[in-house]
Formats: C-alpha cells, sequence, structure tokens
C-alpha cells in the first residue's frame, strides 16, 4: 500500500502537484470553520455563521464550474492565480469588516467564493499526462482522496491552533495567504504550464448535456449537505462537550476515518462497474452517519466520527472514475469542477439548514440532517442507475460514444486530457 502511494510521489511533479494542490485548496477546506469561529467571535449567531457560510458555498457552486470552462478554454496560469489572489483579498476583506455592516461581509464572502480557484478540478486533468498509464491515474484518484482528508484532518486543527495563537481575524487571513502560494506553485509548474484541454464540442450546457454525470452530481449535492450539517452540529456539540478543542477533535476523527478507508480502497485494483461500487460505498456512507444523531459522550463521539468517515475518501475516488467515463470531450476541468461544486452547494445549504435545526431542535437535530442527507445520496443513486449504467462490457473493447470517446475497457480511462 505504502510502497504504491510511494512510487506515485516519487513521479517528476506528482509530490508538487498534488501538495500545490493541496495547499490552494486549503482556504476552502477551512471557510466553514473558520467563518463559524470569526462570527462566533464577533458576536453573531449560528444562524448568521451558517447563512455567510452558505453564501461562500454557493458563490463557489457558481464560480468554479465557470472558471473550469474557462481553465479548458485558455489554460490552467491565466486563470487559477488571478482567481486565487481574489478570493483572498475577499476573505481578507471579511477579517477587516467583520459582521458589520453585514451587507459588507455577505460581499465579501460572494466575492472569496466566487473566485476561489478549481485546482481541484485542474489536478485530475492533470494526472494523464503526468502518469500515462490507466492503472496509475486510478491510483493517483484514491492518493488524491486520501490526501484531501489529511487536509481536512489537519486543516481545522491549524484553524484552532491559529485562533489560539492570535485571533479569529488573523486565522482567516494567514490561512488565504498560504493557499494563494499553493495555487501559485501549481501554475508555475511544467505540467500546468503546458497542458491543454481535448478538443471539445460547442455546447452552452458543456458538461452538463451528460445524464450520467447529472446523475452522480445529483447524488454528491446530499453527500455534501451531510458534511455541511455535520460541520455546525459538532460545533453546537463541542459547545456543550468541551469547546472548540473538542469540535477540533471530532472534525479530525472524521478525516482519519476518511483517511484509512481511503488507504485501504486505493491499496487494491477493483474490478466491475465503478457505478456499482459507487452505490455500495455510498450506502455505508449513509450508515455511518446515522447513529450520530445518538449524541454520546466524547470518546464514544469521537469513534462514531471516525467510523462515519471511512467510506468518504473511497466514495470521493470512485466518484472521480465515473466523472471520468461520463464528462463529454474536451470538458474535463469543467466536468470535475461540477462535482466540486455540487459537493460545495450540498455543504452550504447543510450549514445554512443546521444551524436552524440546532437552535431549535437541539444538537440531534443537526445530525439528523446528516443522515437524512446520507440516505437520499444512496436513493439518488438508486433511482438513476439505468442512466448511470456503465456499457456493455465482458472484457471487450466497448463502441465508442460520448461518454467513451476512445471506446476503452473498464473503468474507462480517457485519453487525450493532455495535448
Amino acid at each position: 500500500m505504502a510502497a504504491g502511494y510511494a512510487e506515485l510521489l516519487g513521479t517528476r511533479h506528482v509530490a508538487r502537484l498534488l501538495t500545490g494542490t493541496l495547499v490552494g485548496r486549503l482556504p476552502n477546506a477551512t471557510a466553514a470553520i473558520a467563518v463559524v469561529l470569526f462570527v462566533r467571535a464577533e458576536g453573531g449567531s449560528y444562524s448568521l455563521a451558517g447563512a455567510l457560510s452558505a453564501v461562500y458555498g454557493v458563490a463557489t457552486a457558481i464560480g468554479q464550474p465557470l472558471l473550469g470552462r474557462a481553465v479548458d478554454l485558455y489554460g490552467q496560469p491565466r486563470v487559477m492565480l488571478p482567481a486565487a489572489v481574489v478570493s483572498a483579498l475577499g476573505m481578507g476583506l471579511f477579517a477587516a469588516v467583520g459582521i458589520e455592516p453585514v451587507a459588507l461581509a455577505y460581499l465579501a464572502m460572494l466575492i472569496a467564493g466566487l473566485f476561489t480557484p478549481p485546482l481541484e478540478g485542474g489536478l485530475r486533468a492533470l494526472w494523464p499526462g503526468v502518469l500515462g498509464r490507466e492503472e496509475r491515474v486510478h491510483a493517483a484518484y484514491a492518493m488524491d482522496a486520501v490526501a484531501q482528508e489529511v487536509m481536512f484532518t489537519v486543516g481545522p486543527l491549524l484553524v484552532t491552533v491559529a485562533v489560539a495563537l492570535w485571533s479569529e481575524a488573523a486565522a482567516v487571513v494567514a490561512i488565504n495567504l498560504i493557499g494563494v502560494l499553493g495555487a501559485l506553485s501549481v501554475v508555475l509548474s511544467e505540467p500546468s504550464r503546458t497542458w491543454r484541454s481535448a478538443p471539445r464540442e460547442a455546447h452552452w450546457l458543456g458538461a452538463l448535456r451528460s445524464r450520467g454525470l447529472l446523475a452522480l452530481l445529483g447524488a454528491f449535492f446530499f453527500v455534501g449537505l451531510a458534511l455541511g450539517s455535520i460541520t455546525v452540529a459538532s460545533v453546537a456539540y463541542a459547545d456543550e462537550h468541551g469547546g472548540d478543542v473538542v469540535y477540533g477533535t471530532l472534525m479530525a476523527a472524521i478525516g482519519l476515518g476518511a483517511l484509512i478507508g481511503g488507504l485501504v480502497y486505493g491499496a487494491r485494483q477493483w474490478a466491475g462497474a465503478a457505478e456499482k461500487r459507487l452505490r455500495i460505498l455510498v450506502g455505508f456512507l449513509a450508515m455511518g452517519y446515522l447513529p450520530l444523531m445518538l449524541v454520546p459522550g466524547v470518546v464514544t463521539m469521537t469513534v462514531l466520527t471516525t467510523v462515519a468517515g471511512v467510506f468518504l475518501a473511497p466514495a470521493i475516488a470512485c466518484a472521480f472514475i465515473v466523472v471520468d467515463r461520463h464528462a463529454p470531450r474536451g470538458t474535463v476541468t469543467e466536468a470535475f469542477s461540477w462535482l466540486v461544486t455540487t459537493f460545495g452547494v450540498g455543504a452550504a445549504l447543510g450549514t445554512a439548514a443546521a444551524g436552524p435545526a440546532v437552535e431549535y431542535g437541539g444538537v440531534a437535530a443537526g445530525f439528523a440532517a446528516a443522515g437524512g442527507g446520507g440516505v437520499a445520496a444512496l436513493l439518488v443513486l438508486m433511482a438513476t442507475q439505468r442512466v448511470l449504467a456503465a456499457p456493455e462490457r465482458a472484457g471487450r473493447v466497448v463502441s465508442a460514444s460520448e461518454n467513451d470517446r476512445n471506446g476503452a475497457v473498464e473503468p474507462g480511462f480517457r485519453t487525450g486530457h493532455q495535448a
């Protein structure tokens, strides 16, 4: 397992691209906790924190596919770095003005979210050109998901440490400055500078003309909603059980669970259709969220959040393969950005819904929203089995189509993402 990841990281450009992308995405990954902690420090309510996070998430949802399409058309450096700088300026404005006047706080969140650079989708577009072989690219998808969980484990701890050492405002500014440096590292690399998208068919819907992609996005909207609900519910739980340290512990625990699950998942090659495997993974993911409604003591709750995270990274890694199978040619960055976007919209609405749920129904109601999101994601995948069904394959090459342009055998890796 470790040897396989070490081999990938030893490949030229891989460590730099992965590290730069993770660092560049740190502001987005920590935005929820940073906003909640900052608003609370300014005397704001959970509902206001949830609403500001929702604006940020919705703005990110709008900006990611638009910026992803721009990347497919104009390349990564000309889009990624300017977007990262503007997004950081938006968060800097939020840290400077606080929550009064509230309209300016909302504007700052809008700017920060709208210009969040599509680094995640951009990285997946670079893997085929950097790694070449299909099995190495799929291993990179799993490694990518694992690395994200490391970031989501470390990110909340970094924020809480920065708050303890300085202040909530200083934490917001520092994290976003670091994010700009990560984006800079990526766009200055050779693969990013030379990458060009495959030729694409002109269509105003872009990647969204794929029904399979739409079905996947519907499912991951609810996965995002579940995670967004957990973020706010965990803050409320921590307030009753020991404060910010408990919150950081719970977030680290769910990240640790996802890290373990991702390492195990990426240690082997999986046979069969990725779409069917994704339904199974999301089913287990939903089952892991439901026990959180019991809101037990801190030790038990930490164990439950760890278990709840186990199937997250495998589900994300499997979703990457499904996106690659169903995205129309020439829309790879946009398609991956739509996945990030939909996930972000769900997370934003989850935080917005969990705030009032906690205030009026208690901590258990906040975690109930998470369980409901997981179940809804599974139901979407079950209802769209035919749309997501892989082309018939029994060890033979299948005919080319919009979603499998090169007639590849399972799991449908396509070349042509790298000019």
